[in-house]
């Protein structure tokens, strides 16, 4: 498609070791509540998808931001909207919190 802007997609191992970085990312985490009661990251800014429109102002856009949902589907559909309302430090977290919990940490759960 012509025109499309391309979103950044990062492994849940790459955005673990950024998570360590002198200068981690936000998570945002645009599950709705019961997913994030089921499986869910501490330190993440939590706005369900359908509220992010609302609640753009919340969002640093001087941070990077990895946005994250169940498989990462609905996740790169917000980072698009993101970059489209001129953020630009936006990547989408590759497989959501289900890779997360195969590759990163178990312990998260599954749902």
């Amino acid at each position: 498609m012509a025109g499309a802007v391309q979103v950044a997609e990062l492994d849940p191992v790459a955005v673990a070791a950024r998570l360590q970085s002198a200068d981690p990312p936000l998570i945002l985490d645009v599950r709705e509540d019961w997913e994030r009661a089921a499986a869910h990251l501490h330190g993440t800014l939590d706005i369900p998808m359908a509220q992010v429109p609302a609640r753009l102002g919340e969002l640093p856009r001087e941070r990077d931001i990895v946005v994250m949902c169940h498989g990462g589907v609905r996740s790169l559909q917000v980072a698009h909207f993101l970059v489209h309302n001129g953020f630009t430090r936006i990547a989408n977290l590759r497989g959501g919190i289900n890779a997360w919990a195969h590759e990163v940490d178990p312990g998260v759960g599954t749902y």
